[in-house]
């Protein structure tokens, strides 16, 4: 039985990685820490707290002694770290907050760690798991091999150097100290629960709701998605069968154009509207609702400063040494997706251009 600590469970990706685990090891207990930001949701959690073996712990991973007494208190000997700061866009407008959390956020809790587990007499038996990111890596051109764990970094956004900076703190305090750590790199995640400023959950709202669909410059930046299910099974896998101090990327060999996204969610839609016409009282403004095809509301804009073309993740390693596959197809978990904010969610802001 395990004693999970998961920093940034009422986000997105550790939303998703809660309920994974929750369902998969009932006997396991586990703990969020949460400073509830803007895209974080207590009520993405509202089901895991009706389960004895859930905590809700409001809190900000900058806070060591909270950490460490959370470490000690809960017994924890697995801590999942997804707390970040992750938007690039925000990230160009004002860096600081990225900096603050993802690189010294980080080191607080590498810090906890090392005090609570390794300084302890017997030092306790434990991992640290780091959730990175394949921005971290550059960008490809259209025609090189995608990133291997071997790649060099090469970021080019501040969110992507603050996420390399984490991921080279991680490595440091397993070599240095010898803290019991693995780093993953996955690529671009999509699923239930994400806040609507990223790229398919902005542009299925923005369709149900009539707002355009605004795609940077030519829109063929090309990246490789990750159905966020499958991405807690690569964690969970690192987790059970990771060997520590190695890193490994988690990818969903799906590429595709963000323009290819953007047609193929409006296809999607609009036939789906066409199917079930009780879409059409829930979701007035879509155009589907009007007789109008979404495609209509796609609006290209300026392109982002410093927007890498082409993400393309190399699982092999995770694939041959961990037994990892994504179970998701693009086509099947893009659906899922859609079919979860159709019927399942409230209602989310709607982000500008």
């Amino acid at each position: 039985m395990k004693h999970l600590l998961v920093t940034g469970g009422a986000g997105f990706i550790g939303t998703n990685f809660v309920y994974y685990w929750l369902d998969k090891y009932p006997e396991d207990h586990v703990v969020v820490l949460d400073a509830l930001t803007y895209a974080g949701n207590r009520q993405n959690l509202i089901q895991a707290e009706k389960n004895p073996k859930f905590e809700f712990v409001a809190g900000n991973i900058l806070d060591q002694p909270l950490v460490e007494s959370l470490l000690v208190s809960r017994k924890i000997d697995t801590l999942v770290h997804f707390a970040a700061e992750s938007h690039v866009d925000r990230s160009i407008l004002g860096p600081d907050d990225f900096i603050n959390t993802n690189i010294i956020g980080t080191h607080t809790l590498l810090k906890a760690a090392k005090k609570i587990w390794l300084d302890a007499t017997p030092p306790l038996n434990h991992r640290f798991h780091h959730i990175s990111t394949d921005e971290v890596y550059g960008s490809l051109k259209p025609d090189a091999p995608p990133f291997t764990e071997k790649t060099p970094y090469a970021p080019n956004s501040p969110y992507a150097a603050s996420k390399a900076a984490s991921d080279h703190l991680v490595r440091a305090y397993h070599k240095t100290y010898g803290l019991s750590t693995t780093i993953s790199n996955c690529s671009n995640n999509y699923g239930p629960f994400q806040f609507p400023e990223k790229l398919i959950p902005l542009i299925i709202t923005h369709i149900l709701y009539g707002k355009s669909l605004p795609v940077y410059g030519d829109g063929k930046q090309i990246r490789d998605w990750l159905y966020v299910d499958d991405h807690a099974l690569g964690i969970d896998l690192i987790l059970q069968k990771g060997k520590t101090g190695e890193t490994y990327n988690i990818g969903g060999n799906n590429e595709l154009a963000n323009l290819d996204i953007v047609g193929l969610i409006c296809n999607i839609l609009d036939k789906k509207f066409a199917r079930e016409p009780a879409l059409i009282k829930t979701y007035p403004d879509c155009p589907s609702s009007q007789g109008r095809h979404p495609h209509t509301l796609i609006t290209h804009v300026t392109d982002r400063l410093g927007h890498d073309r082409r993400y393309a993740i190399d699982a092999d390693k995770i694939s041959t040494a961990l037994g990892y596959c994504p179970r998701e197809s693009f086509e099947t978990g893009i659906r899922k997706t859609i079919d979860w904010y159709l019927f399942k969610h409230k209602k989310l802001p709607i982000q500008g251009v």
